[in-house]
């Protein structure tokens, strides 16, 4: 994001090329100079509360994405997550601008990072789960693809389902998703927001995979969910999870829940669990990331 200032975009540039070569004072340094050339850039606050964590300056860190967050009302940047971890404060939903931004910008190389570098198996683990989880011929006439991102999900179940509704917060995903033809409808929008759009009692299946890990409060999402299900109709969904209780907030500023938190929000939704799993859904720094796949049934 520019200053809208030549001179401290410049220094901020240079900055960068500083952090890749390793030399943290420096790149400080230059995003220092840039925020006294343009206080209100928004950027260079957000990478020097980035190097100041770094170097083991919570204080300052703090103060950085203080200041960052201020100049970006928005919070494009993600600066409320690094606040809460850093402060322990809370937690809060994230800003939708942050995880749009995200994805649109991860749109181009999102199979290719996912898929191929980082392992990412979570369809075709939902789709084991649903055959384990269903006693009849696994054939759906209607499908709710929440967070459809590319389309990945969709085309694991393309062969049982006659018809999918898209939904996702990025628009840059919902082309590469429309260009699947997969869909009979695609809608960008929050996920509570786009089920809220769909009729009562109108799917037999909804599909949530991997974005889960972006809604701290997922009771909004799991009784809409409910509302949207058919008598019996199934919902399908990763997440990442931890030893602990309740909802937590790690260290690749993504929410992981706890399997006792995620089984209390169903019951309350009228939804019962048929199937669960503890399986990664894709590594991470070449570690498997703690991941649950559940299938619960609309009572």
């Amino acid at each position: 994001m520019s200053s809208g200032e030549m001179i401290a975009d410049r220094r901020f540039d240079y900055g960068r090329d500083l952090e890749l070569r390793g030399d943290l004072a420096g790149a400080a340094d230059l995003f220092t100079q840039a925020i006294e050339l343009a206080p209100e850039f928004a950027s260079a606050w957000f990478a020097l509360g980035d190097i100041r964590e770094r170097q083991g300056d919570k204080a300052g860190a703090i103060e950085a994405f203080r200041r960052a967050k201020a100049t970006d009302g928005a919070d494009y940047l993600g600066a409320d997550l690094r606040l809460l971890r850093l402060t322990g404060d809370q937690l809060a939903a994230m800003s939708p601008h942050y995880v749009t931004t995200l994805y649109d910008q991860y749109a181009s190389k999102f199979e290719q990072s996912l898929v191929g570098e980082l392992g990412y198996r979570g369809p075709a683990l939902l789709f084991d789960a649903v055959c384990e989880a269903t006693s009849q011929r696994m054939r759906f006439h209607r499908a709710v693809d929440l967070g459809c991102g590319t389309g990945l999900a969709a085309q694991a179940f393309q062969k049982c389902v006659e018809e999918f509704i898209g939904i996702d917060l990025s628009a840059e995903m919902i082309k590469r998703a429309q260009a699947t033809g997969l869909y009979k409808a695609l809608e960008t929008s929050d996920a509570v927001d786009g089920l809220r759009q769909q009729s009562d009692a109108s799917a037999d299946l909804v599909l949530a995979a991997d974005m889960m890990i972006y809604i701290h409060d997922l009771a909004p999402l799991f009784m809409e969910v409910s509302r949207v299900l058919k008598t019996g109709g199934l919902f399908a969904f990763t997440a990442e999870t931890h030893n602990g209780d309740g909802v937590t907030l790690g260290a690749g500023l993504r929410f992981a829940q706890s399997e006792a938190h995620l089984r209390g929000l169903l019951g309350t939704a009228g939804l019962v669990v048929e199937h669960i799993d503890n399986a990664s859904i894709r590594t991470e720094g070449e570690m498997p990331v703690p991941s649950l796949v559940m299938v619960a049934s609309k009572a």
